[in-house]
């Protein structure tokens, strides 16, 4: 369980701890240049000044918190390359598109916990997951080409291309089968898929660089 909602810890104390943390990641990544600083900055305002109070309000908050949820690997790269590329803009890609379908199998998975909670997810307003499930599957569909992207760009070859289609494929038919059945079954399916997907992809890029 988490502590601040669990009562194991005060509000007041997660805001000082929270706020404590922000500082000294500030702090360490303004030595390495300040496009990097302003990003992790602005993932901060966003995730807390917008995606937050957006989450007891709207559908789109899942959309909105996917952004300062792309951004740490394009902060690294901003940190590496003193810039903003498109090297580093095809990453934020990848986990911008990743969020949707990982978080819509979420979503449906636990749609019973958000509704009592009071989150207006997509499967709490729409018991019947069909927007749920053409969500999974569009996001999954664009998240392929943006996947394929960082050998367009140069920061991949050809063996991590090859490895990223198959990847890309196979979670869209994940997606799909989701999709069309929308059961616990399939969203757990997809939810392991997304989160075995994600390192096998890192993984690649690393060793194709």
């Amino acid at each position: 369980l988490r502590p601040l909602p669990d009562g194991r810890v005060t509000p007041a104390d997660a805001r000082v701890f929270g706020f404590a943390l922000s500082l000294a990641g500030l702090t360490l990544l303004a030595f390495s240049g300040l496009v990097a600083t302003l990003l992790a900055l602005a993932t901060l305002v966003v995730y807390l000044g917008v995606y937050t109070p957006m989450k007891r309000r709207s559908t789109a908050a899942t959309l909105v918190g996917a952004v300062p949820g792309a951004l740490p690997p394009i902060i690294g790269w901003a940190a590496a390359h003193e810039t903003l590329s498109a090297g580093g803009w095809a990453l934020f890609a990848i986990v911008f598109f990743w969020q949707m379908p990982h978080f819509m199998a979420i979503a449906w998975m636990y749609r019973d916990d958000y509704g009592r909670a009071g989150f207006p997810l997509l499967p709490v307003l729409e018991p019947d997951g069909r927007r749920t499930g053409r969500q999974a599957v569009l996001y999954s569909i664009l998240l392929l080409p943006a996947s394929l992207a960082p050998t367009m760009v140069g920061v991949a070859g050809w063996a991590y291309f090859w490895t990223a289609l198959a990847l890309g494929i196979a979670l869209i038919a994940l997606s799909l089968r989701f999709a069309s059945q929308r059961t616990d079954a399939t969203a757990r399916a997809l939810f392991y898929g997304s989160i075995t997907y994600l390192p096998l992809v890192w993984l690649a890029m690393v060793l194709d660089h």
